[in-house]
């Protein structure tokens, strides 16, 4: 199973209140980085067999925004081994469910997330992993300790879309011809 897990989009500041936190929705950058992922998965041209996402808010935005941006058909599944308070143990007893599938995505946060890569690959103790909002790892989980293959962060896809879209054409310039008479 490829497993690509992804920490929700910007989603403003933190809410004291632990139960309007959980209501928080994606700001206007937060929109914007699940457009970018979309459009990078989209060049990457994967699909996805299931899309599971934390049951708070921002996570099920980002999750939503992110399939559809990629045609993504199948309902989101929301589940609470992916919430913040989750353990690796559930987390790991989720996956096992989704085995049979080739391309999983999850969204989720910080930092149950970074500590969950860190014991997929094999590393004990503090994780080693910085995922920032919006950040997307890919992980082959056919053996035993997973395999990291790549990493982005919304930095870095802003730059890549920003010189993607500029024209690689120069722009030719009309002189005008003048006469000496």
């Amino acid at each position: 199973m490829n497993l690509f897990v992804l920490r929700h989009a910007s989603a403003g500041t933190r809410r004291i209140n632990p139960k309007l936190d959980i209501k928080r929705p994606l700001d206007r950058d937060g929109k914007q980085q699940c457009m970018l992922l979309g459009r990078y998965l989209n060049a990457l041209n994967l699909q996805f067999d299931v899309i599971a996402s934390s049951p708070l808010k921002r996570s099920l935005q980002t999750a939503s925004l992110v399939g559809t941006e990629i045609g993504y058909e199948a309902k989101v599944i929301s589940t609470e081994a992916l919430s913040p308070s989750a353990s690796f143990a559930t987390f790991k007893q989720f996956l096992d469910q989704l085995s049979k599938h080739e391309n999983v995505l999850v969204v989720g946060h910080n930092p149950s997330l970074q500590n969950f890569l860190a014991s997929m690959v094999g590393v004990t103790g503090r994780s080693c992993f910085r995922l920032r909002k919006a950040g997307m790892a890919r992980l082959d989980c056919t053996q035993k300790p997973a395999t990291m293959y790549w990493m982005v962060e919304p930095r870095l896809l802003r730059s890549v879309y920003a010189s993607a879209t500029k024209s690689a054409r120069r722009k030719i310039t009309s002189r005008r011809k003048t006469s000496k008479k």
